[in-house]
């Protein structure tokens, strides 16, 4: 019987007040940590996201570029055509008789 009470005392006491603040600040930790994780998930995420665009843009940026040089190659590799040197033929007769 006195073991039953002492048994009951000690329940009956529960965690002490310093207990009870290491398993608050414990909680806390847990959930700053947590947090942590999650907004460097985020910024992560973001940082991936604006990565992409920026290569996406500069690979579109170089295509382009790519093209645009293509197509001035082509441009100038074209021979003239008997009509285009006719015309120029015309425009130096023009300036000649002036």
């Amino acid at each position: 019987m006195i073991l039953s009470l002492a048994v009951a005392g000690l329940v009956a006491c529960g965690p002490s007040a310093e207990e009870k603040a290491a398993a608050e600040k414990q909680r806390q930790d847990s959930i700053a940590a947590a947090q942590k994780m999650v907004d460097d998930s985020i910024a992560a995420a973001n940082a991936a996201a604006e990565k992409a665009m920026q290569d996406s843009i500069a690979q579109k940026a170089m295509a382009d570029s790519i093209a645009a040089s293509e197509a001035i190659v082509k441009k100038k590799a074209r021979p003239k055509t008997n009509e285009q040197k006719m015309e120029e033929d015309r425009k130096k007769q023009m300036k000649e008789k002036g």
